[in-house]
């Protein structure tokens, strides 16, 4: 990583590796943002955090820009924890350990943070920098962005100044965003009642291991698979014919990424596991060839396993692979006014087993609130059906394009002076934290820029290095062409 700090975009990539060196998924971002406090005060940098966590450091104009608009660089403290199987990495303790691929930098098993650590890392290296103009400038770092948008709800009115916003929280180089869905959290709490298995019957365990995953806004169009569905399909598929009683059902690890993984111990008549076998890889193995494009690596492990777990009665077992096989999971309305932009879709996250219950979280997201109103309807009547009981939480706002943005105009026009043609100008379906702003500070013109980020919340995250020199080099050019107040 260090030959990354000779280029371009050496200061980015300079702060990014120390950001990486830092434990900061979501929930522990204390020890980042700790450092980051110090950073900046040994800077002489006004610092300060409000009540949530959230950080604001502010820096004088540079000479001769002290008439320009007060700009805020926005960024998000937390990363979103996700790794493959076999890795032991722990991520409230451990490093991130990038590295350079090919063109690409990524992590060793693990999301490498670049959501939203290089727009981060391009902040503080604007704080750092003693030669890029610009005028009033206050950074703001926000906690929770990736588990709920903590930060982004609880921030309170009159404590910045600056009139343009500039979030860093985009991923596609050549894209500028002016607008971005809202959500809400889908909880389901389905009630299980546990039976002793006969005499006759033995468990037997499915793993399913393999699938991409991704980010359940930016990714969500792509097709893939998701674990938690395919493995309800699979038990169902069994369960036609043969007599099941699932012990514990496990997949998922984020409400915001599309599953990756899932597991479930079910119980069969002994008799019968062979033929369950046969059945079950079948059963893959026609999956496996229609998502063989999008989905290359998905695999099923069937094994026999000892067991001294109840499992759900069938009932409760015929519930439960009901109500995940009954959720809508993937796109379920494309924008009538955006050609290509995703207006609704929802994300089937988490589903966990406890001992009388089995929770499960969905995140709906819609560019409007009553897309996301219908799908949550949706979801309760499919709870009342199947016996669940659902619970909407943390509900955020869209953010509507305002077609006459300054800070639009400006980006667009500096990008065309920079590289020679025209930015596409964007509506993202994921869930930017800039419409919870508007709550708090409703007359900021705001917009969102970022590099090129594939396959953000998946262990397969990467990012471009040649469009990090790129949003390096645009950033500090709106920065310089901010107009005067």
């Amino acid at each position: 990583m260090k030959q990354l700090e000779t280029s371009n975009a050496g200061p980015v990539w300079h702060f990014f590796s120390q950001i990486c060196a830092i434990p900061h998924p979501s929930k522990h971002e204390q020890q980042l943002s700790l450092w980051i406090q110090h950073w900046a005060r040994e800077k002489g940098l006004a610092v300060d955090e409000d009540a949530t966590g959230n950080l604001k450091i502010s820096k004088p104009a540079t000479a001769g820009m002290e008439n320009r608009a007060g700009v805020v660089m926005q960024a998000h403290l937390d990363m979103v924890p996700q790794k493959n199987s076999d890795s032991t990495h722990d991520f409230v303790t451990d490093p991130i350990r990038p590295y350079i691929d090919g063109e690409w930098v990524t992590a060793d098993g693990t999301t490498l943070g670049a959501d939203n650590g290089i727009g981060m890392a391009s902040a503080l290296a604007i704080l750092d920098s003693d030669d890029v103009p610009h005028g009033p400038l206050e950074v703001l770092l926000t906690i929770d962005e990736e588990a709920g948008m903590t930060g982004a709800f609880n921030l309170q009115p009159g404590w910045f100044n600056g009139k343009i916003l500039i979030n860093t929280d985009s991923e596609q180089n050549g894209e500028v965003y002016m607008g971005c869905a809202g959500g809400v959290d889908a909880n389901f709490n389905l009630p299980i009642e546990r039976e002793v298995a006969s005499g006759q019957m033995a468990a037997m365990k499915f793993e399913l291991r393999g699938l991409k995953g991704g980010h359940s806004g930016c990714d969500i169009h792509l097709g893939r698979g998701t674990a938690n569905q395919l493995m309800a399909q699979l038990l169902r598929h069994i369960g036609q014919q043969h007599t099941l009683q699932v012990s514990n059902f496990s997949g998922g690890s984020l409400r915001n990424a599309i599953a990756r993984e899932a597991d479930c111990e079910l119980w069969v008549f002994a008799t019968e596991q062979d033929e369950i076998q046969v059945k079950a890889e079948a059963f893959f193995s026609q999956h496996q060839q229609l998502l063989s494009v999008k989905e290359p690596t998905m695999s099923l492990a069937v094994s026999r396993v000892s067991s001294d777990t109840v499992p759900l009665s069938q009932t409760s077992s015929q519930q439960l692979i009901n109500l995940l096989c009954a959720l809508p999971h993937g796109v379920v309305r494309m924008s009538d006014s955006i050609e290509g932009v995703v207006e609704t879709s929802t994300n089937l996250g988490v589903v966990r087993t406890e001992a009388d219950t089995v929770s499960v979280q969905c995140l709906i997201r819609s560019l409007n609130d009553t897309g996301r109103q219908q799908i949550a309807e949706q979801h309760a009547a499919i709870a009342e059906l199947s016996g669940a009981s659902v619970s909407f939480d943390g509900a955020y706002p869209g953010w509507e394009p305002d077609t006459n943005s300054i800070a639009m105009t400006t980006v667009r026009e500096t990008y065309q002076a920079l590289f020679g043609k025209l930015p596409n100008i964007m509506v993202i379906h994921a869930g930017l934290e800039c419409g919870l702003f508007k709550a708090a500070y409703p007359d900021w013109d705001m917009v969102s820029i970022g590099p090129t980020i594939r396959f953000p919340h998946s262990p397969d995250e990467k990012v471009e290095i040649a469009s990090v020199d790129d949003y390096w080099t645009l950033l500090k050019g709106v920065l310089a062409a901010i107009p005067a107040a």
